[in-house]
């Protein structure tokens, strides 16, 4: 409870900066619904010329988008935001004063994982969702219990994996802070709106199983259209939890290389 109270005094902070500044509003909500058309319209212009791709038609293609977008919501909403302010461009890594932090009585992983919110990022939440209902109205199938359960179990893992994956490249500017790492994911992550088997062999391993952001997205929407099999549900969850544990150590380990301003 004193970690969500301490999260709560984060949004309201945030919020207050976010709407000091109204007309942001607006550009976020034209940049979403641009974000939204072109990604909507490349799968029509696909499905346009076949019905199916690699096992995927239109109605499940598009139950990936929505989960390329409800992620990119969740990343704009705190993961990018906080771990951008200690690792980005200008961030308390790269120019030395990452000091105050460390002097704060809290875990110091919990504290840049939430400390920066953009509430306006809600716009994107919002139309991720109407994304994936309108996949789902499309697909025309009969959600059962087990499909929903495993969907919000993949899209938990998802979640924890795109966090995991930008703390790992964070955590690497602790050695080279003259460097983004954090750069290398963004393009990688726009691949992620597509289901990932319509990739080259050695593409598909390698945003799979090594920089995960097809599996982010392909897992949730094979679990909502109900091909997603038990071994593989499981395969997820333990990939999931080791890249959390490697991506957590990985962040301790670079917390000793960390050389203050004054150092």
């Amino acid at each position: 409870m004193h970690h969500l109270k301490i999260i709560g005094a984060f949004l309201k902070i945030s919020s207050q900066a976010e709407l000091a500044y109204r007309v942001n509003f607006w550009i976020r909500l034209l940049h979403s619904l641009l974000n939204l058309v072109t990604g909507v319209l490349s799968l029509v212009v696909i499905f346009n010329q076949v019905e199916v791709i690699r096992g995927w038609d239109m109605p499940g293609a598009l139950a990936i988008l929505g989960v390329y977008l409800l992620l990119g919501a969740l990343r704009s909403l705190f993961i990018g935001p906080s771990l951008e302010s200690v690792a980005g461009m200008d961030g308390e890594i790269w120019t030395g004063t990452y000091d105050f932090t460390l002097l704060r009585p809290l875990d110091q992983q919990f504290l840049i994982s939430f400390r920066h919110w953009r509430i306006f990022a809600f716009v994107d939440f919002t139309m991720a969702l109407g994304v994936l209902i309108y996949a789902q109205i499309l697909l025309d199938t009969q959600l059962s219990l087990a499909m929903v359960l495993s969907f919000t179990l993949m899209l938990l893992a998802a979640v924890t994996l795109l966090y995991a994956v930008l703390l790992a490249f964070s955590a690497l500017v602790f050695w080279n802070p003259g460097f983004l790492f954090t750069w290398v994911i963004n393009d990688l992550f726009q691949l992620a709106r597509y289901p990932v088997g319509l990739y080259p062999g050695w593409l598909r391993l390698m945003l799979t199983w090594i920089i995960p952001v097809g599996l982010m997205t392909t897992i949730p929407a094979q679990a909502l259209v109900g091909t997603l099999t038990p071994w593989m549900l499981v395969l997820t969850l333990a990939f999931t939890i080791g890249t959390f544990l490697l991506a957590t150590w990985l962040f301790r380990q670079g917390l000793k290389k960390y050389a203050s301003a004054s150092s």
